[in-house]
């Protein structure tokens, strides 16, 4: 089991009152599994996120990530497992704009302490794997929308994480640009790659091997707003 929930909550307090996003939530992946999330904006997706991105705690509740209780792990140990278990992409793709794509992908490599030399040759080998072998000198400024969300994959995969957490990827991207992304997503599927992925876009939805549905900070294997809409005759226009 790569990723376990176990009846995560959070609350987020606005003055003296405390405000429920995520509601007992309870999820499991297991290695090389490939799963969306999808939800309306609000519904506490990208809350979920930086929960198992360990970029958040929990109020409550367990996560497990590759067997280890993150609710017990100091600030060090939380950056350790951030750096070393947790591949990021992200809808803005998060490149540093006067660092090359090579300098770019290495970067997690700089914190990781491996010398200068042997990190630039390993993120070379990356963007190699990810067609952009004649693109390794460019500045992000010189690339494309679908390049630097190349690049910002090739950064994610440069260690060789236990999970990859993928926030809209696509969202920034026109559909072609957006197609070559998710070919890639599927080729590291294919590799064995656990990938979670989270998107409002249906049809990217659908290149996942399982997709989950959250709303109103809940967690469900069937999307009920639209089952609510369907037993009730498509919904109604308010006057």
């Amino acid at each position: 089991m790569i990723l376990e929930c176990k009846d995560i909550c959070k609350s987020y307090m606005q003055g003296k009152m405390e405000l429920p996003v995520l509601k007992n939530i309870c999820f499991q992946m297991e290695e090389g599994e490939y799963t969306a999330v999808m939800g309306p904006s609000g519904s506490g997706k990208s809350t979920l996120m930086n929960i198992i991105g360990c970029l958040d705690l929990p109020t409550s509740g367990t996560l497990l990530l590759d067997g280890e209780d993150v609710s017990r792990c100091r600030d060090d140990q939380l950056a350790d497992l951030r750096l070393k278990k947790i591949g990021f992409i992200f809808q803005s793709f998060q490149l540093l704009p006067y660092q090359s794509a090579r300098e770019n992908v290495a970067l997690p490599l700089v914190y990781a302490g491996v010398p200068r030399r042997e990190r630039l040759q390993r993120a070379g080998q990356v963007l190699e794997s990810v067609g952009l072998g004649d693109r390794m000198d460019f500045l992000p400024g010189q690339l494309s929308g679908g390049q630097k969300q190349r690049v910002a994959i090739a950064r994610a995969m440069i260690n060789h994480p236990r999970i990859l957490l993928a926030d809209e990827p696509t969202g920034a991207l026109d559909s072609r640009s957006g197609a070559q992304v998710m070919d890639l997503f599927d080729q590291l599927s294919r590799q064995g790659v656990s990938i979670l992925m989270i998107t409002h876009d249906p049809g990217v939805a659908a290149r996942a091997g399982r997709i989950v549905y959250i709303r109103d900070g809940i967690l469900s294997d069937n999307d009920e707003g639209e089952e609510a809409e369907a037993e009730g005759g498509g919904g109604y226009e308010e006057a």
